[in-house]
């Protein structure tokens, strides 16, 4: 299987970022780490391994890379404004630096947002905000609204709201969405969704599969015994769904 290793400065961030990629062609998998993971944790998990097959014979092309959400969303010494400015400059950095070397290295026409837990959250708001550049979602125990309070989660700006946080929350702003060529795109869309039946986001799940299905958008959602919020689950997730 083929692995790289890649970094540089990120003038956007003002930091090195680093990610992995493995494979040769295909589909391009772009992958969010969950909240305390790295660009090395899905392989970590032995997710890479149990997609092995579909990575060698040239069905999937993953692009793993870094999250910085202890400086963004758990980053509780910054102001909740700055955090989610913060998280926009993460944005920029994957639309701006990763997916045009994505685009240059695999000419493929499809890319799949993915993630696990808070990795989840990234790649469902990234793809429902910018529908035109993806052409898959999967999302496993996803929680898609950073200020819900459940169980020892807590809201993640403090009760602070502003307009960059409503634009950042699928649950919040798709409701709304009345944009005909960002709904359009977005039904074009191949979603996922993917949660435990204890998971402290099953709510939420069934939250946005409403909206989604009051939208007119295709998707399915698929529950799991138990909470299902960990690598085990995962790993089997992973060959089924992707």
């Amino acid at each position: 299987m083929n692995r790289e290793y890649h970094h540089w400065y990120s003038p956007r961030l003002g930091r090195d970022m680093e990610f992995l990629v493995f494979g040769h062609a295909g589909a391009k998998v772009l992958i969010f780490p969950t909240r305390d993971g790295r660009f090395f944790e899905y392989e970590n998990l032995g997710i890479v391994e149990r997609l092995r097959n579909k990575i060698e014979a040239g069905y999937l092309q993953l692009y793993c890379i870094d999250s910085i959400d202890h400086e963004t969303f758990y980053c509780f010494w910054r102001k909740p404004e700055d955090r989610i400015q913060r998280h926009m400059y993460f944005e920029d950095y994957v639309l701006n630096e990763i997916m045009p070397f994505m685009a240059l290295k695999n000419p493929h026409p499809c890319v799949i947002a993915h993630g696990c837990s808070l990795g989840a959250f990234h790649a469902a708001n990234i793809a429902f905000r910018h529908p035109h550049l993806f052409r898959k979602l999967v999302a496993f125990s996803g929680r898609f609204d950073l200020t819900l309070e459940v169980e020892c989660f807590k809201n993640l700006f403090d009760g602070y709201y502003d307009e960059n946080i409503y634009f950042h929350t699928p649950s919040h702003f798709l409701p709304n969405l009345v944009c005909e060529a960002q709904l359009s795109a977005i039904r074009r869309m191949d979603i996922t969704l993917v949660i435990g039946k204890q998971d402290p986001f099953l709510a939420n799940n069934h939250a946005l599969s409403r909206v989604l299905a009051d939208k007119g958008v295709p998707h399915a959602l698929y529950e799991w015994e138990g909470r299902a919020h960990q690598g085990h689950y995962w790993r089997r997730m992973a060959p089924l769904y992707l």
